[in-house]
């Protein structure tokens, strides 16, 4: 029984909930209630413009108990994440220095009341929940700082982008990277875009903002 991206129960009168779509199991407490998300991805004209190419589209399962109605209720919610690389010549050496990201998390809602845990985190908290997605050969990212913020039409309307530096380890060197992320609601998803690149590499912040305006979601395959 997989229901996607619907509030599917009501609360009686006495407090308890109401079966509305037929899925006793959840009701009764005997199995999750499923989400699913729709694939988001760059354009393939924009990733072949760019050079990046495709790394992993995966799908993972997110668990999640919540109380609902006065009762605890399993969730589970699947997500997609789909990685992109970019061969960078950097230190002398051709390397994966750049790395982007789509992400998509179906909109959990019961009731009125949302159960994704992403819902009220900002822009550097998904990014501290998503940035291992795209590390390609740095190791963990630190000292992230926030610099600015703008915005760039997504999706047929304006979405702010924010801009992070931070440090990292490439090849056992100490470097500069910039992060650019965007998070926001579309078609009852929401969805996390960043990219990662040295901050040397001034032409890739242009080509990650390409990667974000094109994106698509759903993806047709």
């Amino acid at each position: 029984m997989t229901l996607s991206r619907r509030s599917v129960l009501a609360t009686g009168a006495a407090g308890t909930l109401t079966l509305t779509a037929g899925c006793l199991g959840f009701v009764l407490g005997n199995e999750p209630l499923e989400f699913d998300a729709d694939q988001a991805a760059p354009a393939d004209g924009a990733l072949e413009n760019t050079g990046y190419s495709e790394e992993t589209a995966t799908q993972e399962t997110l668990e999640r108990t919540e109380e609902i109605g006065g009762v605890e209720r399993d969730f589970e919610a699947s997500i997609w994440t789909s990685t992109y690389l970019k061969t960078v010549d950097y230190g002398g050496q051709t390397r994966d220095g750049s790395a982007f990201a789509a992400v998509s998390v179906p909109g959990m809602e019961v009731v009125g009341q949302s159960v994704n845990p992403l819902d009220e985190m900002s822009n550097k908290e998904l990014l501290e929940q998503f940035l291992s997605e795209v590390d390609g050969e740095h190791g963990d990212v630190r000292d992230i700082q926030h610099e600015n913020s703008f915005s760039l039409e997504i999706l047929d309307d304006s979405r702010d982008v924010d801009t992070f530096v931070g440090t990292t380890d490439l090849e056992g060197e100490s470097i500069d990277v910039e992060i650019k992320i965007t998070s926001f609601d579309h078609e009852s998803d929401l969805l996390v875009l960043l990219g990662v690149f040295p901050e040397t590499l001034t032409e890739e912040s242009a080509n990650v903002e390409l990667l974000m305006e094109s994106a698509e979601h759903p993806v047709e395959n």
